[in-house]
């Protein structure tokens, strides 16, 4: 492991150099002029593996290619299975832009580029991790299985697709399944993040009078549909900040007292925390802290209003029409599609005579949760204290990530989130950057990953 970690020290420069190659190509998946350089970029990736002597393959799907790449099995050692994107978000606003979104520049310790940390700079940390033990032993202590797309950024159809195609499976099988597309806790505070919400998301439609109503006159004699759907909505939690729909948390996993007591170690300040975000106060779920209610339980929010006047000035008017787009996000071991006819049923009962309902079910995923008790979230521990010279912390995202839950119902494999970034990276925003350090700090703690997980 020494002659491992003295290449990647010394081989700092070169890295660098390879991201930047990556960096150069405009990948952006959602706009249809960049796709020669999408397609690029996935041949820039598979070129990286076949010059490690690893077997590789690229594999049309329904959108742009997947990259795969394996090395040779270990009899007896753990698989682990490698999965990033190497398409990027659209770089607009240019102007905004200190340097070119595709001219990576390297200034205060960072580098700028579209892509630096979402996700080609964390994604190649894995690649240059495992050229370093080849270069150097000549082969892996384990077997490694990458799977890289190119459409994360546009929704994943092509890779969705992929995995359900018969024989995947048996292709892709691994214990456990590593991603670094995340951020650390915060600068010097690497993180695990171990668990995931899930989410539900829906429409509601309200119909009442067939046309736009004078307010003055019917109002008080027709059911308006904006303020039934203020009811609805209003009804779906009460002053406690609980969900009504019944049954909501019967498959809810509690929190046990370990996470409880790593949240709790966490430097977080309530009131610094309602200061960045500008409110005066924070809110949610009784008898939980904000970590708490942010990552470990689930929550309603309303994402849309729709209805009645919405130009300048004044217009007294009984909409005909109210609408609302809102979503759960769920915890492991609540599943959405058991939701919904519930959640249906309890706004039936809800809905005022006059009113007719619909219900549009959006879309959803579930959540999911690795135990902290897991040999695998111990050897990343010990990897990346290796890498970052302190040991990380324990977190969950109160975000959706559907391929890690995707993975979890096809393989059974657990999820290593181990993010390399910073959340004040700009993700998907102009000046996108990528810490310097941690991108070597991320290289080394890889190759330290796949000595420890060698080991169990």
């Amino acid at each position: 492991m020494d002659q491992v970690a003295r290449f990647v020290l010394d081989n700092a420069n070169a890295f660098e150099d390879k991201l930047c190659e990556l960096l150069r190509i405009a990948s952006v998946s959602a706009d249809s002029k960049y796709h020669g350089e999408v397609r690029r970029a996935a041949d820039w990736v598979a070129d990286l593996f076949r010059s490690m002597g690893l077997a590789t393959e690229t594999i049309p799907t329904i959108g742009q290619p997947l990259v795969y790449a394996e090395s040779p099995p270990v009899p007896g050692k753990p698989v682990v299975l490698v999965y990033g994107h190497y398409d990027v978000q659209p770089p607009d606003p240019l102007a905004e832009w200190t340097s070119p979104p595709f001219e990576p520049t390297k200034r205060n310790g960072n580098i700028y580029a579209r892509g630096a940390t979402d996700d080609k700079g964390q994604m190649i940390t894995h690649l240059l991790s495992t050229m370093s033990w080849l270069k150097t032993v000549g082969q892996l202590p384990i077997q490694i299985k990458f799977l890289i797309e190119g459409e994360e950024e546009c929704g994943s159809e092509g890779i969705y697709d992929y995995l359900t195609k018969p024989g995947v499976k048996e292709k892709l099988a691994a214990d456990v399944v590593v991603i670094s597309d995340t951020s650390q806790f915060g600068p010097g505070r690497p993180a695990i993040t171990y668990g995931l919400r899930g989410i539900a998301y829906y429409e509601l439609k309200l119909q009442g009078p067939k046309q736009d109503l004078h307010s003055g006159t019917f109002g008080g004699g027709v059911t308006n549909p904006a303020k039934a759907l203020a009811f609805m909505m209003n009804a779906l939690t009460d002053e406690s900040g609980r969900v009504q729909v019944p049954g909501f948390y019967d498959d809810v996993l509690p929190v046990t007292e370990r996470e409880r007591d790593e949240l709790a170690k966490l430097p977080f300040s309530e009131a610094a925390f309602a200061k960045q975000l500008g409110v005066a106060a924070l809110s949610g779920e009784e008898g939980y802290t904000t970590l708490e209610r942010r990552w470990c339980r689930p929550s309603f929010d309303i994402n849309g209003l729709t209805s009645g006047y919405q130009g300048e000035g004044a217009k007294t008017v009984l909409p005909a029409k109210a609408s609302a787009k809102f979503s759960f996000r769920l915890v492991p071991n609540q599943d959405p599609t058991k939701i919904t006819p519930a959640l249906e049923a309890f706004l039936k009962s809800k809905c005022p005579a006059g009113i007719q309902m619909e219900l549009v079910d959006m879309h959803g995923a579930p959540g999911c949760v690795t135990s902290l008790e897991s040999p695998f979230v111990a050897a990343a521990a010990k990897a990346i204290e290796h890498g970052f010279g302190t040991p990380p912390v324990f977190i969950r995202e109160g975000g959706s990530i559907p391929i890690v839950t995707r993975f979890a119902q096809l393989l059974g494999a657990d999820t290593l989130l181990l993010g390399w970034g910073l959340d004040d990276d700009n993700t998907h925003s102009p000046n996108e950057k990528f810490c310097l350090a941690d991108f070597h700090r991320g290289i080394l703690a890889s190759s330290h990953l796949w000595n420890e997980l060698a080991s169990l």
